[in-house]
Parts: structure tokens; sequence; C-alpha cells
């Protein structure tokens, strides 16, 4: 039936829609390896993550973990870095490797019909790579000349100092990389790291796009006949280590006209109730172009092109960070001004039609998310990794619709007390 272009259709709020997020197989490989796989692809695409406790949280000497994910691609026992990198091109495919603050994450971006000629070599690179003598020198001379570049910059420095305040140097999220840590990690130090932490026995494998049983029957071919041998990588315990004076200001370049701000607390992680509602609030705060700082600082006073709040949850504990770039003359009118955007919110209910607003952004992102087989991947990856089950996203869908002015006014009072933040300000 021909549509009639005559007649507006109907508009309606993202609250309105419902939300399922598509569901995830999970099976073992043959010799035990847990994979969970998604097939939600249109194109010829597939992305495959393993994901190891390998992270900064398990580091036992400064750099290594970042110094280990850097080298992956260095070589193994049959190849050398510049073969590698040549077969990765020669396919058209992307391997990438990322040390957070909890886990190393490899991740594979390939067209599916790659797949048999790809897998043998990741997982040589996985279990076999050697880490050769020259190329840890080419990577500390390459690390120690980022960081000296990046110091330059004040927000780069307010990003390592306000982390390092608020959970201690020695914590692992708040330790930051040095020229010295740097130039002091030797090739034995990584090849331990390597073999301690990157065990197959150890991972978790994800597999999300163009995916079937053709791709799993290929991964286990692989993977599935790997000796998983190793111990349980137990987490060690860390408590955060708060410095008495609260307030910091850095002068990092004595001629410097601008001020990076870093307004920050600590704050749960996603098992606490109160993570995301704190999600919804943040976001009318400080999470979005029409927020609540962007509208007075940017918008109003005109001191920044951009404001933004973020609540970032590890699994040893979160934080939640203000961040801004000033002009030096108006450093402490911003900070100012960010400490009477959060009393605003404990005095007063937010207003239901700015709040639909907030609702509707963060729904309207849900639907994009659920879009594509990659970000699904990505949802359940989280969910997984955190020991959630899908209930979990339908109970945040439910408390982005429901949640109401008057639970949000009761979290600001808990969570937005000047006192309990600690402020970062490097010139």
């Amino acid at each position: 039936m021909a549509i009639d272009r005559t007649i507006v259709p109907d508009i309606h709020d993202a609250v309105e829609f419902d939300y399922k997020l598509p569901g995830v197989n999970a099976e073992k490989l043959d010799n035990g390896l847990p994979l969970y796989w998604l097939d939600a692809g249109v194109q010829d695409v597939v992305q495959i993550d393993w994901v190891f406790p390998a992270g900064l949280w398990y580091e036992q000497k400064a750099s290594v973990a970042h110094a280990t994910a850097g080298l992956f691609k260095s070589g193994t026992s049959r190849y050398t870095s510049e073969q590698i990198h040549e077969a990765l091109e020669f396919y058209g495919a992307q391997l990438k490797v990322n040390a957070g603050n909890d886990n190393a994450t490899i991740t594979l971006y390939t067209l599916t019909k790659h797949l048999p000629d790809l897998l043998p070599m990741v997982y040589e690179i996985i279990t076999d790579s050697t880490f050769p003598e020259h190329e840890v020198a080419i990577h500390k001379h390459n690390a120690i000349q980022k960081l000296l570049v990046n110091l330059r910059q004040c927000e780069f420095v307010a990003n390592q100092q306000i982390d390092a305040l608020l959970f201690g140097e020695h914590h692992p999220y708040g330790r930051y990389s040095k020229k010295e840590k740097i130039e002091a990690l030797e090739r034995e130090d990584i090849v331990t790291f390597y073999n301690t932490y990157y065990n197959l026995a150890n991972a978790k494998m994800f597999m999300g796009g163009k995916a079937g049983a053709n791709e799993v029957k290929c991964i286990n071919a692989v993977f599935g006949k790997a000796p998983l041998i190793g111990r349980v990588i137990e987490r060690a315990s860390f408590a955060p280590v708060h410095p008495s004076e609260r307030i910091h200001k850095i002068i990092n370049d004595p001629n410097g006209v601008q001020g990076a701000i870093r307004v920050a607390r600590l704050f749960p992680n996603r098992h606490h109730p109160d993570y995301t509602p704190m999600v919804v609030l943040n976001t009318l705060f400080g999470g979005y172009f029409g927020s609540r700082l962007m509208s007075n600082i940017r918008e109003d006073k005109g001191y920044t092109y951009g404001i933004y709040s973020s609540v970032t949850p590890e699994v040893g504990g979160g934080s939640m960070t203000i961040h801004t770039e000033v002009g030096t003359g108006v450093v402490d009118n911003a900070i100012k001004e960010i400490y009477h955007e959060m009393q605003v919110l404990c005095n007063e209910e937010v207003d239901e039609e700015e709040l639909l607003l907030v609702k509707n952004y963060l729904l309207g992102g849900l639907l994009g998310d659920l879009d594509g087989p990659f970000s699904i991947l990505q949802r359940w990856r989280s969910i997984i990794l955190n020991g959630f089950t899908e209930e979990h996203f339908n109970n945040n869908v439910r408390i982005y619709k429901t949640i109401t002015p008057a639970e949000l006014q009761a979290l600001a009072k808990k969570y937005y007390n000047p006192e309990d933040f600690y402020e970062v300000v490097v010139i």
C-alpha cells in the first residue's frame, strides 16, 4: 500500500518504546573455554574479543600492563612484527589490544570469510608472543616520548592527578605513567606478566556480527584444542588512600592561559543500587550537551567550549568526575558555578519536561546501541564480565523510564556534598 505523504506521522517519545536486548549464545569450546556469541549482522563482518584479567589491577611492576598490551603484535616464534602487520593489512583486518584498569582485551575485526586464515595467527600471538628485546626498546622509547609530549598538556596532567587524589598513587586506579617507571621496565617483566595473566585458562571469548555455527566451529578448531593449564587469578585488595588536602593547584606551564579543572569524588560501581539512577542524574547535571553545567558554564557564562560530568564504574569501585578547561582568569568562577549547580539539584526538584528530555536522550542512545551487532556484543560483554544477567539490562530500562524528580533530588542530596569532592586545577 502506498504511503500517503500528506499525513504527518505520529511522533513518539523514546520512553514509549519497548526495549529488548537480543539474546546471546553461551557455550564452551571442546577444552572448556567459554564463548559468548550472537548473530546480529547484515554485512559479512565479525568481531571477536578475548578478555583476560590483565589490567593495571594485576601489575606487580608499574607500566607493565600497558607495555605488554602495546607489544602484543611485536612477534612470535614464527612471525615477525612486520609479518603480522602485513598479514592483517592483506586481509583488511584489525587486531587491537587494550589494557584497562581491570581487564585487557584483544579484539579482532575481520571479514567472516577470513577467519580460517587469521585465527591461527591470532592464536599464536596470544599463546606464543616472544617480545623481542629490540621491540621492547622501541616501545619504551616511543612511550617515553609520547608521555613527555602529553605532560605539556594541562588536561593530561589533570587527569593523572585527579585519579591519584581519589585513590592514591599506589592504588591501581590512581597509578599513572612516569618516565622513570617506563625506563625501569625490562623484557623479563613483560614476559612474566604475559605468561601469568594472558593465559587462555582465564580468558573469556565474545563474538558478534555475521556469525553462526560455522564460525563457532572455526573458532573451536583453533582455540578449542588449546591446553587450558594455569592457576586461577585472584584479585588483590586495595583501599583508596586520600590526601589530607582536598584542593590542589599545579602550575604546569608558568605562561599558560588555560586551566584544566577536575572536580571528583568516589562513587560505587555498577552493583550498587544508586549506580543506574546516578546515570540519569549525571546526564542531567553534566552528561550531555544540553546539561545544566553546559547551559550555565558554556552557554550563559561563556567560560568554556565544553564541560562534562562522567560516572566511571570499575570493578574495584568507581568515581564521578566533572572535567573542563577554562581561561586562567575564570578558574575560580567556573568551580563556584559547578558547586552552585550541585546545590540547585539538592534544593529544587527537576522539572518534568527537562527530565523527559534526559530520559529520551538516554533511551534514544540505547535504541542506537541495539541496532548494531558490535554494540549489542559490548552490552553483553559488560553484563557477563560484571556477573549480571539480562534482568540487569531490563532493570536499567525501567529506572530510565520511571525515575522521578523526587528520587533525583534525594540522590543529589546524598552525593553532591562539596566536602566529598576533590579538586585539581592544572595551569
